[in-house]
């Protein structure tokens, strides 16, 4: 089935649980190009209900059922306060494509599952939108990791034949989608991306976020926790891999700490010190040149962008501003994307990616 006119809607609310992102695409005879976005911050309680589930990995069922509701209620919300700010009417978006929000990942352990909340009935019932929802445990059914999904957007959208591109995705973990031009997308998760810096941040300043790394360029790299940090085994694992909150939290940094008496602004130089490294070792593994193009929260971090400016020196680094894509909207762009492959029914080629057996379709449709 050929590309067919229509806009689609992107939802995205990933591991740092900042806001939710939304965007508004168009497949057109340019492609498929984003024509509006916005970013809703989440409700302070229901952001910190989230944050207790996923850091404490425990809820009742009484609230996992009502965040369940509430967080698509949110969605829904942003999408319609998205539309009615850009004079559009619900009946001309083909699907909304809704990654959700995950509270559990476990791809290694003997009985592999993810979990993502927000449920699509609601969402499709307050937007009378059809909303597509549930895309990473197809890939799971079929021996996959689940994640990342988006390095198959990048290939379709970004890889150009003969010239070799990085996509750096630096959300709350970071992952990278390694573009050759004329052979299907390879990425995988690094690690983490600004989840330990803005948890780090959160607890001595209570701010979400460490903006324009006032605090982590007011430390130094303590070399000593940096070692120790970079000594995970996650780091030795070779591809496919993905990992998430369930791995690098608050709980994990400070058991790396333990004992020891490190200056608090040097925990946050150092923690954005391996963010830096832990990315570039593998960029370097993948490929010896070329142009690094990175988007996600970790874009807008002017000290995080001149460590990877600096350590890769064989390299370019830009942001997605470049390839004509706001960096904060990417990943919203991407489910977007995956929406309107599960509407034309396409199979999604990421076994090279999450090491499944096959390419499957995936999401499920529901319908208003």
């Amino acid at each position: 089935m050929s590309n067919v006119p229509g806009l689609y809607l992107g939802l995205m609310s990933g591991t740092s649980l900042d806001a939710i992102d939304v965007a508004l695409c168009e497949r057109n005879e340019e492609g498929f190009i984003q024509i509006a976005g916005t970013a809703i911050e989440l409700a302070p309680e229901l952001r910190q209900q989230l944050l207790s589930i996923c850091n404490e990995k425990h809820a009742s069922l009484h609230q996992l059922g009502e965040v369940d509701h509430q967080f698509a209620v949110a969605c829904a919300q942003a999408v319609n306060s998205l539309l009615k700010n850009e004079n559009i009417q619900a009946t001309s978006v083909s699907a909304i494509g809704s990654h959700g929000q995950t509270i559990y990942h476990s791809p290694d352990t003997k009985i592999a599952f993810t979990q993502q909340i927000g449920d699509a009935n609601v969402i499709a019932a307050q937007t009378q939108i059809p909303c597509i929802a549930d895309f990473r445990r197809m890939d799971m059914a079929y021996g996959g990791q689940g994640a990342p999904l988006v390095p198959a957007f990048h290939q379709a959208l970004f890889a150009k034949r003969g010239e070799q591109r990085i996509i750096l995705n630096i959300g709350g973990i970071a992952n990278i989608s390694v573009l050759n031009g004329t052979e299907h997308a390879f990425g995988y998760d690094t690690g983490p991306g600004n989840m330990l810096m803005d948890a780090w941040i959160n607890l001595h300043h209570q701010q979400t976020y460490d903006k324009n790394a006032w605090f982590a360029s007011s430390g130094i790299v303590n070399q000593s926790l940096l070692n120790l940090l970079l000594a995970d085994p996650y780091f030795a694992l070779a591809a496919p891999k993905s990992t998430g909150r369930e791995k690098f939290n608050l709980s994990w940094l400070t058991e790396q700490i333990a004992k020891q008496n490190y200056q608090v602004q040097d925990v946050q130089r150092t923690l954005l010190e391996f963010t830096a490294l832990t990315i570039v070792d593998q960029i370097k593994l993948q490929s010896k040149g070329g142009t690094v193009y990175v988007c996600g929260g970790g874009a807008l971090n002017p000290l995080l962008m001149g460590r990877l400016s600096a350590l890769l020196v064989n390299h370019q680094v830009h942001t997605t501003d470049a390839l004509a894509i706001n960096p904060m909207y990417v990943e919203a762009v991407a489910f977007a994307w995956l929406a309107e492959q599960r509407i034309l029914e396409r199979k999604v080629p990421l076994k090279a990616v999450t090491g499944a057996s096959r390419d499957a379709i995936l999401g499920c449709i529901y319908l208003p």
